[in-house]
């Protein structure tokens, strides 16, 4: 009986690091869906060398950030190529056409907002997308240098 118990819980352990590994893996290639959007970022460079850039505190994004009523809006008139550059990020998962695959916002269709920067920042990080994240601290040192 002892032996029955203790191969039970021999294979139940076996069980369960299968399971966390495949977790794990699973956030792995999850995770590795989001890419930088290079065009992004060279645009949000251009903008902040332009000068367009507002210079808002921290935790504003909330009160800045574009609402859904006015993306849909500017899809409508501009389409996805110039929504796709307000964000530094793409999900691979989701058709080109679609809002879920750009994420990390990062200004208002104007100007370049330094809370979107560092809300961009911060998230990026919570979720270890350490290239976004890089990109978004670059955005905001060249913003620093040219006019903060």
């Amino acid at each position: 009986m002892k032996a029955a118990i203790s191969k039970l819980n021999c294979v139940a352990g076996i069980g369960l690091v299968i399971c966390l590994i495949a977790i794990s893996d699973a956030r792995a290639r999850s995770g590795g869906c989001v890419k930088v959007n290079e065009n992004a970022v060279a645009f949000a460079s251009q903008l902040i060398h332009e000068g367009r850039l507002i210079a808002d505190g921290k935790g504003a994004w909330r009160e800045h950030k574009p609402s859904p009523d006015v993306e849909n809006e500017f899809i409508r008139v501009h389409g996805f190529a110039e929504y796709a550059k307000w964000h530094l990020g793409v999900d691979e998962r989701y058709a080109v056409n679609t809002k879920r695959r750009y994420k990390f916002p990062y200004g208002d269709f104007t100007n370049v907002h330094r809370c979107g920067l560092l809300a961009v920042k911060a998230r990026a990080a919570e979720h270890k997308y350490h290239d976004i994240e890089d990109a978004a601290a670059r955005l905001i040192g060249m913003a620093l240098r040219g006019r903060w």
